[in-house]
């Protein structure tokens, strides 16, 4: 085995150089870690996980908690977090909850009290009590994706705003009738995502003198299958009037689009759709967006609990999101 003295003499600093640039952590030139890493290559050197975590104290290990593995948001930040959790010299402990609520308290109760982590990062689930304070018995840093709870710090885009900027992007053009299509009761738990959204979007029609119409409004599941139902009840409503959609979330405006078409309107000539989220496949669909990036959001977090980690604490952000104008939404045409 190559030892980290040889890596350190071969690159001509010392062991303590050396090991921050090996781990990314602390301060190094980057002549410095240049020469480590080149060093590390030329003498097949690899990190002992368990010399690092006897040395450290630390399992250089960050456990995540997701309550969904299969849908595209919470594959996006797990990406997020993983990738600079790999580039900082991290592992990735993941913990799905599911729906059994026995699996749910042996997480917390049970597997992340081995201490086989460093910190938690807790992806858009909200914490009963009692998970929190099992969280808080660790003593280790713990940040939360959608919001603080109990004290425990977190981070959160601001889900008013972003459907209140969806919907305004299409008053600005000129449209003054709108549908809405959000997310149904059973969505509405963990952060009440589609209440906040729905809210906001009341509250760009009420700024703009525009009531908001309760007989233009549809629920649905948050997917590409919802979002066409929803659409369709919406535009085959005769003398629905309607110019413009806006979707809390990316895929349900996609499937919005599908509907307008199969119905033979055209996007964006007859209807506009926007949708929030920033999703793959938006680009393929020309489809406006607000994105909320959460690729960027796992990126932030993993970055916040490193520092945690190291010691370090600042102030709780909100996340950035941005409105990406595509070919799915345009002025109305003159009468609609």
């Amino acid at each position: 085995m190559v030892s980290l003295d040889e890596v350190a003499r071969t690159a001509g600093v010392s062991s303590a150089t050396a090991s921050r640039a090996l781990s990314g952590r602390g301060q190094v030139s980057a002549v410095a870690r240049e020469k480590v890493l080149a060093a590390a290559e030329q003498l097949g050197y690899v990190v002992s996980s368990a010399a690092s975590s006897l040395a450290s104290g630390r399992s250089r290990s960050i456990g995540v908690i997701t309550p969904d593995l299969h849908r595209w948001f919470f594959n996006s930040v797990l990406t997020g977090i993983s990738d600079t959790l790999t580039r900082s010299g991290y592992d990735l402990t993941l913990y799905n909850v599911t729906a059994d609520p026995k699996l749910r308290r042996e997480i917390f109760q049970a597997f992340l009290r081995r201490r086989r982590v460093d910190g938690v990062i807790v992806i858009a689930l909200e914490l009963d009590d009692w998970e929190a304070e099992q969280l808080e018995q660790l003593d280790l840093p713990v940040i939360i994706i959608g919001g603080s709870q109990r004290g425990i710090p977190g981070m959160a885009i601001d889900d008013r705003a972003v459907t209140r900027l969806a919907a305004e992007h299409l008053l600005q053009l000129g449209h003054r009738r709108l549908g809405y299509i959000g997310g149904d009761q059973a969505f509405d738990v963990d952060f009440h995502v589609p209440t906040r959204r729905r809210e906001g979007f009341n509250q760009a029609l009420e700024a703009w003198d525009a009531d908001p119409d309760a007989a233009l409004v549809r629920a649905a599941d948050f997917t590409i299958e919802g979002g066409y139902e929803a659409a369709k009840q919406l535009l085959g409503t005769p003398g629905h009037s309607l110019t413009g959609i806006v979707a809390a979330s990316d895929e349900m405006a996609i499937g919005a689009i599908l509907a307008a078409r199969d119905l033979g309107l055209g996007v964006p000539q007859q209807l506009s759709v926007v949708g929030v989220d920033g999703h793959e496949l938006g680009a393929l669909f020309t489809l406006t967006t607000v994105d909320q990036k959460p690729a960027d959001q796992g990126r932030r977090a993993a970055e916040r609990i490193l520092r945690q980690v190291d010691g370090e604490h600042d102030r709780q952000p909100t996340l950035p999101y941005e409105l990406v104008v595509r070919g799915s939404s345009a002025a109305p045409l003159i009468g609609d």
